[in-house]
């Protein structure tokens, strides 16, 4: 039976039983601000169960699409893992909104899974409330299933009704116990039934959890019976259909497997059991819909969740060698899956599509660099040891690279992350960014005097009274040496931050009196606040100082303040009338311009766009500014930027080709700008790029930087920089031949080693048994070494260990022959690592461990072989 034809048949069986079909809602709550993404059926009907609001029906059906990656349900680290994770899923539901009960609820569910969808009735396993002796009686008395197979979950979280089966909306408000029905695969799969020490395994799957809304839960406590109880139940899609199709794993039904085939197809896979594809085939599956749902990829909240599954996608293609973009492509096969459920996927599939597309074409270059760094620094770690917060650091600050897609990575390689390190780190930014901004209050003073005139178009000098001065935002009548004050002239030469341009620098100086200004703010629109501090002398209210604006940084800010008006007008030329200024940062170092667009700008826009700039600035025309009535203005052809108030009358400045509103400072000549660079281009938002870019002194520095990063690596290659990307390529090709070769002696070794080690295996029950410490080996040998002597023994039980820098590596391996004996290698590591004061655990063939005590190593290996006869003998 088709996933497909599930979900259909659910919903009609719900409909003839007088169910209300009621449409998925968004993965946005629209009635929940504190939850981050819809993750069950009954979220829509939140406000319907707290009496808050009613509906035109008391009983309702609908197949929930439903997100868990952020949040307190965040299953995103699991997905790629398990066979049950994922990050969207659907899930089918029923409701009663104080019709139906308990009775009805049970009678329908057991209806539905044994006459529509023929399940077997000896498959299927009840948990029910402990005190719940109302749904024991209907399971046992009236459907008939054995009381052997009713199992009553207790309060085992250490307080009354802290159970598994017993649902609760918040820590106040509805609850009530819940019922929930396992499938059981047969003793083939390990595993033990819902209650007991071996529940954890795979045999016994709760397919649906039916929950009874039975109390109202006060402060205290204390449970009151709600006066029309409820019923909400969940049925997961996926897991239902790897029930019916007879699989052991979500991702090996009908549904996941069109898209790991597509997936594979994408990435050039040919091994479809790879993690990796079921990786990307899930997060289609949430992404798309998240998009479909309103939802963009961000720096926070919902979209820096989306961004996070996305890169995390991208990064698993990464991995199988797919460094084009890949993950785009696969929307059009999931339409084919899932559109005709859902009809708005396929209606946005283009949209979906461009989205996707844009941010793969964002991380690329991202993830390449990130992955190239991370690679060398975990090459260069000492075994055992943790990144350090600082590369941590260093990835995400300087490269971009997410901190949760790093320890992602590290956790796949078994490294931990030092991310108190990288908490420490992140504050010292925050504080340094303080310190650099601690000038920039001018909110909340209070001013009553004249208006500041400002005369720094024509001159970086000029003379002012002091009308105001304040300390600490409380206005004084003076202030004196080693203070930080802000001062208020009636004439000034310093250009007050606006428009995107940041404010002067300079002194104020007077006799002995001088003022150092570290930054120039308003404090209203045509009052100016310059903020420093006192280096000599006392200043008072009233005093005349001659302003000094520091030259240099000004005019570094006008270049690149005049090169940003030729930069607006060359992206219009290129990319299309369409490119409108989105905000912009013009400061002594650089220009940050960013402009609505909805793709990335390719290297030859780049280059295009270079070319029209610099041209512009070889023809050294004049810059002319003048004042005209706005609409004049704009009638001119003068373009007004984004996020500016203009009032009647305006300054319209011609640079070249270019003519905007503006009230920066500007060049003279457009040849004053000098040489123009494009440095970076990245988007900042849905539709939004971002460009930075050069000019003057810092494009000639930035040349030469770049001239010296080429001698060096010549050097280091020993030839010429013309030569240096075909001494680069056979460097990689050496390196490549020494790698395969490193790894084929490596595995060499492994087997001398292996031959030698099965030797030492003692018959132990019918069985081989192999315990040994072998000094120095890593993790990596240890695996492959535990699946040689699995193959060499063919029946057999062995554990391995290893010590490096003062810690124990454990691998274990079990034959499928003796798992299905009851011996488990994960319970052995478990035992093992518990000896040497560490952990472990993993499959029942394959597990991993460790730990410190190198003391308690050889009676720990010694005992392996009574551990394994004891559990072979039952």
């Amino acid at each position: 039976m088709k996933s497909s034809e599930i979900r259909q048949k659910y919903l009609q069986f719900f409909q003839s039983k007088g169910h209300t079909l009621v449409p998925s809602a968004s993965l946005v709550p629209g009635n929940d601000p504190t939850l981050l993404f819809t993750n069950s059926g009954m979220v829509q009907f939140k406000d319907v169960f707290t009496g808050r609001e009613t509906r035109p029906y008391k009983r309702a059906t609908s197949a929930q699409r439903c997100v868990r990656a952020g949040g307190k349900h965040n299953d995103l680290e699991n997905v790629g893992y398990t066979a049950r994770h994922h990050t969207f899923f659907e899930m089918l539901g029923n409701f009663s909104f104080g019709d139906y009960f308990k009775r009805d609820a049970i009678h329908f569910a057991w209806e539905l899974l044994t006459k529509v969808y023929g399940l077997p009735h000896e498959k299927l396993w009840i948990t029910v409330y402990h005190e719940d002796d109302e749904a024991w009686g209907i399971w046992a008395n009236e459907v008939g299933v054995p009381a052997e197979r009713i199992i009553r979950i207790g309060d085992n979280k250490g307080a009354r009704y802290a159970s598994d089966n017993f649902w609760q909306m918040a820590d106040t408000g509805p609850c009530g116990p819940c019922s929930e029905i396992f499938y059981d695969h047969g003793p083939d799969v390990a595993g033990g039934p819902p209650g007991s020490p071996d529940e954890d395994g795979d045999r016994y799957i709760e397919i649906w959890n039916l929950v009874f809304m039975q109390f109202d839960r006060d402060a205290d406590g204390n449970l009151t019976p709600l006066p029309r109880p409820c019923v909400d139940t969940g049925m997961g899609l996926e897991r239902v259909s790897a029930v019916l199709q007879g699989v052991h794993s979500n991702y090996e039904i009908d549904l996941f497997q069109h898209l790991i085939a597509a997936a594979a197809r994408e990435t050039g896979v040919q091994d479809l059991g790879n993690n990796s594809l079921k990786v990307i085939a899930d997060h289609i599956r949430a992404c798309s819909f998240l998009i479909v749902d309103g939802v963009i990829p961000g720096n926070e909240g919902r979209g820096y969740v989306l961004r996070r599954i996305i890169r995390r996608a991208l990064r698993h293609g990464y991995k199988l060698g797919q460094t084009r973009p890949f993950f785009h492509r696969l929307v059009a096969d999931l339409v084919g899956e899932m559109g005709e459920a859902y009809p708005e996927l396929a209606a946005m599939a283009e949209r979906v599509t461009q989205v996707l597309r844009q941010e793969e074409e964002r991380f690329g270059e991202t993830l390449e660099n990130g992955m190239r760094i991370l690679d060398a620094a975990l090459e260069a770690l000492p075994k055992g040891e943790p990144l350090d917060g600082s590369t941590l650091f260093t990835l995400y600050d300087t490269y971009g690279f997410p901190v949760d897609l790093t320890a992602d990575i590290c956790r796949e390689r078994q490294v931990e992350v030092d991310l108190d390190g990288f908490d420490r780190n992140m504050e010292k930014q925050r504080q340094q960014a303080r310190a650099a901004g601690k000038f920039k209050l001018a909110e909340g003073l209070s001013y009553a005097g004249v208006d500041t005139v400002f005369h720094g178009y024509d001159t970086l000098q000029a003379e002012g009274k002091v009308t105001a001065l304040y300390v600490g935002g409380t206005q004084v009548d003076e202030v004196q040496a080693g203070q930080d004050a802000v001062i208020v002239l009636d004439n000034t030469p310093f250009y007050a931050e606006s428009g995107g341009q940041v404010g002067d620098a300079g002194v104020f100086q007077s006799g002995t009196v001088q003022f150092d200004v570290a930054d120039t703010h308003k404090i209203q629109p045509q009052v100016f606040g310059h903020h420093g501090h006192v280096a000599r002398g006392t200043i008072r209210v009233g005093d005349t100082l001659q302003g000094n604006v520091d030259v240099a940084r000004r005019w570094r800010i006008m270049r690149h303040h005049s090169a940003t008006h030729l930069l607006h007008k060359a992206l219009r030329e290129t990319l299309g009338s369409h490119v409108q200024q989105r905000g912009s940062l013009v400061d002594p170092d650089k220009t940050r311009f960013d402009f609505a667009h909805d793709a990335p700008v390719s290297d030859a826009d780049i280059a295009a766009i270079e070319a029209i700039v610099n041209r512009e600035v070889l023809l050294n025309q004049p810059v002319e500014s003048r004042l005209l009535a706005y609409d004049d203005a704009v009638a001119s052809g003068a373009m007004a930027l984004f996020g500016e108030k203009y009032g009647d009358v305006v300054r319209v400045v011609d640079i070249g080709f270019s003519r905007e509103l503006c009230g920066g400072t500007h060049v003279s000549r457009t040849g004053d700008i000098g040489l123009f660079k494009v440095v970076a281009e990245g988007g900042v938002a849905a539709g939004v790029r971002r460009i930075e870019a050069i000019a003057g002194e810092s494009a000639l520095a930035w040349v030469q930087q770049q001239e010296s990063l080429l001698e060096r690596a010549a050097s280091a290659l020993k030839g010429p920089v013309a030569e240096l990307p075909a001494r680069i390529q056979q460097t990689q090709e050496h390196l490549r031949a020494l790698e395969k070769e490193v790894e084929q002696l490596r595995s060499k070794l492994a087997a001398n080693a292996g031959n030698e080690l099965a030797a030492q295996a003692v018959d132990v029950q019918r069985a081989k048994v192999l315990a040994a410490s072998l000094g120095q080996a890593d993790a990596k040998v240890l695996r492959g070494m535990i699946d040689q002597l699995k193959d060499k023994l063919q029946s057999a039980v062995v554990l391995l260990a290893a010590e490096s820098d003062g810690k124990i590596s454990i691998a274990a391996g079990v034959t499928q022959d003796l798992v299905a004996r009851g011996v488990k290698a994960g319970e052995l590591v478990a035992h093992v690592s518990g000896q040497l004061g560490g952990k472990g655990g993993g499959r029942p063939d394959m597990a991993m461990g460790g730990g410190t005590d190198i003391a308690a190593l050889p009676a720990a290996v010694a005992g392996v072989q009574a551990w394994a006869a004891e559990r072979l003998s039952k």
